[in-house]
């Protein structure tokens, strides 16, 4: 298993910031559209705010460009006979609770961008393990290693896995990356991300 080191980790924050002062003129523009499209689309906030669970088990606020119905957290319970995933994952197929400018966010991952204040807040990275929303007090002992390193907007799951993937599949891509996590694997996936959100297959 490769060794986090504190210097791994503090060029990894380096890179992050970097390539976040690079890419602002772009992703700033890009949110100023997205705002617009989902304030026309349907009542309710632009952006989505839910705590997740990062580093060490510390639970922070996360954030996204709305994707759902304002009131979609009260019609989960309505809908979860139709979960195809374990709990505590939940995920339907063709949700309709999901709007019309949110589908295509979702399929670019456009819907991710604020998440880049998270990176700049230093609660994310820009490539880890994805943050859960549920707490690390419902992890298996073993889950407990994607703890060990920063969440990140993207990583080897969104590029490799099935999004219907149950938790522990996810938990041992997570352990793939953590085995090879370097700068160049770093580099690496952010390069196929921007190749996903491009080609519109996601990331």
């Amino acid at each position: 298993m490769a060794r986090v080191t504190r210097r791994y980790l503090f060029l990894k924050r380096i890179l992050d910031l970097v390539l976040l002062l690079i890419a602002l003129p772009f992703v700033a523009t890009a949110c100023l559209v997205i705002a617009v499209l989902v304030r026309i689309d349907s009542p309710g906030p632009i952006v989505f705010k839910q705590n997740r669970t990062g580093q060490f088990g510390r639970r922070f606020e996360i954030y996204k460009f709305r994707t759902m119905l304002a009131n979609a957290e009260e019609l989960k319970a309505q809908l979860a006979h139709l979960n195809v995933l374990d709990p505590p994952d939940f995920k339907i197929p063709d949700d309709p609770r999901i709007t019309r400018v949110g589908r295509f966010l979702r399929k670019t991952s456009l819907d991710e961008l604020p998440q880049l204040l998270n990176v700049a807040k230093g609660d994310m990275s820009l490539v880890g393990p994805r943050p859960t929303s549920f707490s690390a007090s419902t992890y298996d002992v073993w889950h407990g290693r994607r703890l060990e390193v920063p969440p990140g907007v993207t990583g080897l799951w969104q590029l490799g896995a099935r999004h219907d993937s149950g938790f522990d599949e996810r938990v041992r891509i997570d352990d793939e990356y953590i085995h090879t996590m370097s700068l160049r694997t770093d580099l690496s996936i952010l390069w196929r991300t921007v190749a996903s959100v491009v080609t519109a297959r996601g990331a």
